[in-house]
């Protein structure tokens, strides 16, 4: 990558206003992904409520990300376009008024639609909030702030998880509903009366489709997005599958396999921001650290496949869990920085192609489990996705630092 395709950031070393922006944006992130979680906490009570099995009312999960993958990349270059400030306003105040109304939903038709709305608008938070990550901070400060924004996706389920049932004892689910609704709502209006497209005042937005075709015929950036792709597949392959995996093939009882994949993703929230420390303190340095944690990554999926004891697991989970998001920063931080002006556009797009990946992946894992029957071959075909994107790095090189 060029030193050319860095977004500016001059004035942001002596500017302590990024932390807001930062904090902005991360709580943004936060919010927009307890909206699309709270379904799972409160899904069992709506089935009851209404008569609905929880089959159908599975579609609801299917009609989210539908929207989701469609808008990740529009949205992005949405983010160039008009500016982050508008994108994420115009993305979390629709996303709050749609999840509010999803409280008077009665029939599946109207679910559905809410649903595929709040996808829809959920799609621009993380291309917006990574464009005013790289306006803001210099790259030898991306690493940890990209790191910090990204502990919200681990964090989301957190507390999703923590507040929603204990919520659930004094209100109903609707009410649960309404609440995050106006929440994300007011908290859009903030971000347009707090947030500011870039520290030197300059107007924001203008990139037009010109720059998205460099974008894509940028080899670096292919190959990022490549890496990124193989990362997700590991990642988000084990947390859907491992539980399965566990009682399935090695008989653990439900408890121990829903632990194992709790200590799993719970080290993520660690992981993230340190490794975007450590990619500061080396000067800005990503693409060997990504490339390394990949390759452990795949190897560790390879090593899990034949553990056969509990105590296996609870040892080696862990330490997969922070070797499965570690990269996720970082690669995130070099996709933009491979946009440049694009850097919205370069961040949805390479989010939307991972999450192409994490709808096929519990396909693949669940037909090769079904056939081979072996819990060894099912973490060989999730260990196949990070060393390919751990080979994807081979050839891409980090920027100089600006």
């Amino acid at each position: 990558m060029s030193a050319a395709t860095i977004a500016p950031a001059a004035k942001t070393a002596t500017n302590p206003y990024r932390w807001v922006i930062l904090l902005m944006v991360w709580l943004g992130y936060l919010l927009s992904f307890v909206d699309r979680l709270i379904w799972t906490s409160v899904g069992s009570a709506a089935a009851n409520s209404y008569g609905l099995s929880l089959a159908s009312l599975g579609l609801f999960v299917t009609a989210f990300y539908g929207g989701y993958v469609a808008s990740t990349a529009l949205t992005g270059f949405g983010a160039d376009k008009v500016g982050p400030r508008l994108m994420l306003t115009a993305a979390l105040i629709p996303l709050g008024l749609a999840t509010f109304c999803f409280g008077y939903t009665t029939s599946i038709t109207a679910g559905f639609v809410l649903q595929a709305l709040m996808g829809l608008m959920a799609g621009a938070d993380f291309s917006a909030g990574v464009k005013l990550i790289m306006a803001w901070f210099r790259r030898t400060e991306r690493g940890r702030a990209m790191g910090i924004f990204m502990t919200a996706t681990s964090l989301g389920v957190v507390v999703t998880n923590a507040v929603v049932p204990r919520l659930m004892q004094v209100m109903d689910w609707q009410s649960v509903y309404h609440a995050a609704g106006l929440l994300t709502t007011g908290f859009g209006v903030l971000c347009y009366l707090v947030l500011r497209d870039n520290p030197n005042g300059d107007p924001a937005g203008g990139v037009d489709w010109r720059e998205i075709g460099r974008l894509v015929r940028n080899p670096q950036y292919v190959w990022v997005v490549i890496a990124g792709f193989g990362g997700v597949w590991g990642a988000w392959g084990f947390a859907i599958w491992a539980n399965a995996l566990m009682t399935k093939g090695l008989h653990f009882s439900t408890v121990t396999a829903g632990g194992i994949v709790a200590s799993f993703g719970i080290i993520a929230i660690i992981s993230k921001p340190c490794i975007g420390f450590l990619s500061d303190l080396l000067g800005g340095k990503r693409r060997i650290l990504v490339m390394i944690d990949l390759f452990l990554f795949a190897a560790l999926l390879l090593l899990t496949g034949e553990a056969s004891t509990e105590t296996q697991m609870w040892i080696v989970a862990p330490i997969l869990g922070a070797a499965a998001f570690s990269f996720s920063p970082l690669q995130n931080a070099m996709a933009a920085e491979a946009g440049g002006a694009a850097a919205g556009s370069a961040a949805g797009i390479s989010t939307a192609i991972g999450a192409i990946g994490t709808t096929i992946v519990p396909m693949v894992i669940g037909y090769g489990f079904q056939v081979t029957g072996s819990f060894e071959v099912a973490f060989a075909i999730l260990a196949a996705g990070p060393l390919i994107g751990a080979l994807a790095m081979i050839p891409v090189r980090d920027v100089a630092s600006s």
